[in-house]
């Protein structure tokens, strides 16, 4: 029997809010189905686009305010973890590894000893459910539930099996798979009270699906959170290569831009020379680029939003203060201003953590005005900037990237974070 532990137990007070939530992935799965179109290989790590399945996962649910993670592994972990420590060095996740087969049960029981919030999203490292995750943390935290499953409705239902619910959304029957016309299905993704589930009596080996959820549902506040979101399931050969298609991002022609399309603009080595190795600390040292404000007039006229996106350590360090930079802000806006353009927002990070989730590569300053801004579409947008970690967080964004090779002229196309590459800002917007 898996090592009981007391109510009385201390978790940090952070139930899950949907900021700052904490999430297991169930990647360890071997992937039997799949064995023929991805050999030797977690099933989390297939390939979509020329990406693993779990790079989408990821970044949908940091769009949801996920900022912890926790994997629980087990077939070839080791692949899973070196992609992590290459693609993912400034995520803040664990790995929970399974010596042997546990089940999807025991997976999710040994990473729970991991967890530190009381109440924690469990999701499938194969499938892909785009509900909105804070408005179902919410209804789980109001329902006091045990669980709540994350459900979609479909017709025509052949590979999963329904669950019914009560008036009351509580789950009232789990039906088996066979054909049903319409029904709700369960996604795989879960909120879990973590200290309720540690007082079951479990074993180190079950199915979290049998041997929890049908055995216990009437005996214990299980709910279903229903959402008619994007859904997808690659552990089925048709499905994983539907996958290939439904996740693809088409090419963008950059002259049919419009006012639906927002440009996230890095600053130092875009808009201004940068200072290398050091920080632009006051108006006095910030230089536009020859072009940048003729090019931000150009980009106003086309696009419905610009957003200044940038990192600005040099405040967490000390060396200036937040109202040295915002003297500069206030004054860059100023000059663009009067030359016909406009920034519509600025977003800074100022931390010198790399595992804070605003701080580039992680997009978390992306999803903040995509929150904030009313019209700013992530998949209608284009991030520029100067550094290959501004590329990665256009593509952890899920946005298209132009690469302006001011300080890095070495690096060139094809790469995989680069859709555009131009030697200046002027460049970029005279290609709209």
């Amino acid at each position: 029997m898996a090592e009981k532990i007391s109510l009385q137990k201390y978790f940090p007070n952070s139930p899950f809010r949907g900021l700052g939530g904490q999430a297991i992935i169930l990647a360890g799965g071997l992937g039997t189905r799949l064995r023929n179109a991805i050999p030797g290989i977690p099933k989390g790590m297939a390939p979509v686009n020329g990406r693993p399945f779990l790079f989408y996962i990821i970044n949908y649910l940091r769009s949801q305010g996920i900022e912890n993670f926790i994997f629980s592994l087990g077939y070839k972990h080791e692949v899973i973890e070196a992609y992590l420590d290459d693609q993912f060095s400034t995520l803040n996740f664990q790995c929970s590894i399974e010596k042997e087969p546990l089940g999807t049960g025991g997976a999710i029981l040994a990473a729970c000893y991991k967890a530190t919030d009381e109440n924690i999203l469990v999701v499938n490292g194969d499938t892909l459910f785009r509900a909105a995750i804070p408005a179902a943390a919410a209804f789980h935290l109001s329902n006091n539930a045990a669980c709540t499953l994350l459900l979609k409705p479909m017709i025509n239902i052949d590979r999963f099996g329904v669950v019914e619910l009560n008036t009351d959304n509580r789950v009232s029957l789990f039906r088996e798979k066979k054909h049903y016309e319409k029904g709700y299905i369960n996604c795989g993704v879960y909120m879990l009270n973590v200290p309720v589930f540690f007082q079951e009596e479990l074993p180190d080996k079950f199915s979290f699906e049998k041997d929890y959820l049908e055995n216990l549902y009437k005996e214990r506040p299980f709910y279903g959170w229903i959402e008619d979101k994007y859904f997808i399931d690659i552990g089925a050969p048709d499905d994983y290569q539907r996958a290939q298609e439904e996740l693809r991002i088409t090419p963008v022609d950059l002259k049919t831009i419009d006012k639906n399309w927002t440009v996230f603009l890095d600053r130092d080595g875009v808009i201004n020379h940068e200072k290398k190795e050091d920080y632009i600390r006051s108006w006095g040292e910030f230089e536009f680029y020859t072009g940048a404000r003729e090019a931000i007039k150009i980009i106003a006229e086309k696009c419905g939003h610009i957003i200044v996106i940038t990192n600005q350590r040099g405040v967490g360090k000390g060396l200036m203060t937040e109202e040295d930079l915002q003297d500069i802000h206030d004054k860059m806006k100023a000059a663009i201003e009067l030359a016909g353009g406009r920034i519509d927002g600025i977003y800074t990070c100022t931390s010198t953590d790399i595992y804070n989730t605003n701080l580039k590569p992680n997009p978390g300053m992306a999803f903040r005005a995509a929150q904030d801004i009313p019209g700013i579409d992530l998949t209608k947008s284009i991030v520029t900037g100067n550094k290959p970690g501004d590329m990665l967080f256009g593509r952890n964004a899920g946005s298209f990237t132009a690469f302006i090779a001011t300080t890095h002229p070495e690096i060139e196309l094809p790469h995989p974070d680069i859709d555009f590459r131009f030697h200046s800002l002027i460049d970029f917007a005279k290609a709209l």
